[in-house]
């Protein structure tokens, strides 16, 4: 076994106590309805199965059997659990253990915040020794992903993840068909560019009627449109008083119950505005990267006299 396998083994296996910690001690406490304690809890769930998953299929030795490439895929998942892990880490003190008294509950809740930052890091360095690893064989293995390209898909995709666990309250929006469409729009977005992640993953450039970076060029296009309908509605529905909206943070009760240590809806609907921007400047940068690599190979390409 080479330095890179071991440490790779050593990591995988540390990330497994580092998140299974902290998803049994929220499990032991509960979180009711407190979003951003669901939201951590099955972040550390997530990564704890993954990362489960790729240990068996790693002993078992039957990664060369898999349609895809599971070097692409061990890159993604290093990618998503340390950014996941990084936005875990930062809003569950910041937004849940605050508002515990001091006990065991508050000590618990401190606990899995340290185990966090710990997977944080086991993650991270995780993504180091494959950066290394990979170009030590020449950069060819799962080299999408540390492209512009790859790594402005890996920021919409988390973004998405993150509105979605603000908007698991469903309070903010099931009364509007206007903010249920912007609940829809992040949920289309986030799937074209799975696909785009996918395709990539998959080596499907040449199982497509079209280019690839011409078919990821249209699926951007048409998720800045979806994307710039959400950036209009959400805010006007969210925060407009004749349109059903709450103007002032103080017209939301939830905000004024600091028991209930939660993020109220007022700041959740901000919240996802400020993603929702955020997001689509994203989807804007990758447009521009997708157009000059579209158009650059067209120019690039001999005319036919």
């Amino acid at each position: 076994m080479d330095v890179e396998t071991f440490c790779l083994c050593f990591f995988r296996l540390m990330q497994l106590l580092s998140t299974c910690v902290p998803f049994s001690l929220m499990a032991s406490m509960g979180t009711g309805s407190v979003v951003v304690g669901n939201w951590s809890m099955f972040i550390w769930g997530f990564c704890f199965t993954v990362t489960l998953v790729i240990l068996i299929v790693e002993f078992c030795h039957i990664r060369d059997h898999l349609p895809f490439s599971w070097y692409g895929f061990l890159t993604i998942h290093a990618c998503y659990a340390t950014l996941f892990c990084l936005l875990t880490s930062i809003l569950y003190p910041t937004t849940y253990i605050e508002f515990f008294p001091s006990g065991p509950h508050r000590d618990y809740a401190m606990i899995s915040t340290t185990f966090s930052c710990i997977a944080l890091v086991l993650y991270a360095l995780e993504l180091l020794v494959l950066w290394n690893w990979y170009q030590g064989k020449g950069g060819r293995i799962a080299r999408y992903m540390y492209t512009t390209q790859g790594l402005l898909k890996l920021l919409e995709t988390s973004l998405a993840c993150v509105i979605f666990g603000f908007i698991s309250n469903t309070n903010l929006y099931l009364h509007q068909p206007a903010l249920v469409w912007c609940g829809a729009v992040y949920s289309i977005c986030f799937v074209l560019s799975s696909v785009a992640i996918l395709l990539n993953l998959g080596k499907c450039d040449n199982r497509l009627l079209i280019p690839l970076p011409t078919f990821l060029l249209g699926l951007t296009m048409l998720s800045i449109l979806l994307y710039t309908s959400a950036l209009v509605l959400w805010p006007l529905y969210q925060f407009v008083e004749k349109l059903g909206g709450q103007p002032q943070r103080s017209s939301d009760v939830s905000c004024g119950d600091r028991l209930t240590y939660l993020v109220c809806t007022w700041d959740q609907g901000l919240a996802v505005t400020i993603l929702t921007v955020i997001n689509l400047l994203i989807y804007m940068a990758d447009l521009v990267t997708l157009a000059r690599l579209v158009f650059v190979r067209i120019e690039d390409q001999p005319t036919v006299s």
